[in-house]
């Protein structure tokens, strides 16, 4: 008799944990999927961890289980919406891209500090199926551990576009200068250009800061802009 009731527990337990579980992981969003950062791994473990004792642990009071797993999940949803409206908190949870070969050298002190040996950092490449060093012109390590490459100009494919068209070597990375409206200080830095230059560059579209929501400094140095409200009728 006893022997069932531990069945049908098992059972209730894990009806309920999976549910639950089911509905926490919609509402939480597809990022857990699509952009897995060091942050959103360990988030997913916990949660499921927390899941599997609520459903298997006859000692764990089930509702004790319970208000783990939804408080667990209503913690990363309030992180993830507070980094989505503050970029300060984005970068503490879930880290910020950072070039590690510039201009085709590798940045050893920055790929030390990331704990990037050479060996990780060639199947990265090989990852984006780039076997040499040599053929790189940029490198950024993403937060969600991946690898954006830019090849040298004679590296890259031949398009239609680049029939009859001299190699010129880019005079910037291409990188986001605001994001979310807001002004990214690291990155003018990293570009070499300053507040005032992206306040002509602007200007010269008869734009403000603040009419902007993203802005994408390109090779050339011009600038990709997409406004804070696109009328898609226009």
């Amino acid at each position: 008799m006893l022997e069932n009731w531990d069945f049908f527990e098992m059972i209730l337990r894990s009806t309920g944990a999976f549910t639950v579980l089911l509905i926490m992981t919609r509402l939480m969003g597809r990022k857990q999927l699509s952009q897995l950062t060091f942050f959103n791994y360990i988030t997913g473990i916990a949660i499921g961890s927390i899941a599997a004792n609520m459903a298997s642990e006859t000692n764990v009071h089930y509702l004790n289980g319970l208000t783990s797993l939804i408080w667990w999940s209503i913690l990363t949803i309030l992180v993830g919406y507070i980094g989505l409206k503050f970029a300060r908190v984005r970068v503490v949870t879930d880290g910020q891209p950072i070039v590690v070969i510039k201009e085709g050298k590798i940045l050893e002190n920055t790929s030390g500090k990331l704990r990037l040996n050479m060996d990780d950092l060639a199947a990265l490449l090989r990852q984006q199926k780039v076997f040499s060093v040599k053929d790189v012109e940029n490198a950024i390590f993403e937060p969600n551990g991946k690898l954006s490459i830019m090849l040298k100009e004679e590296q890259k494919p031949l398009t239609k576009q680049d029939q009859n068209i001299f190699t010129i070597k880019p005079m910037y990375i291409p990188m986001e200068l605001i994001a979310d409206g807001k002004v990214i200080e690291k990155n003018l830095k990293e570009s070499g250009v300053s507040i005032d230059w992206l306040n002509k560059q602007l200007n010269s579209l008869n734009l403000n800061l603040t009419d902007v929501f993203y802005v994408e400094l390109q090779k050339d140095g011009t600038l990709y802009v997409d406004k804070r409200s696109d009328d898609l009728n226009e």
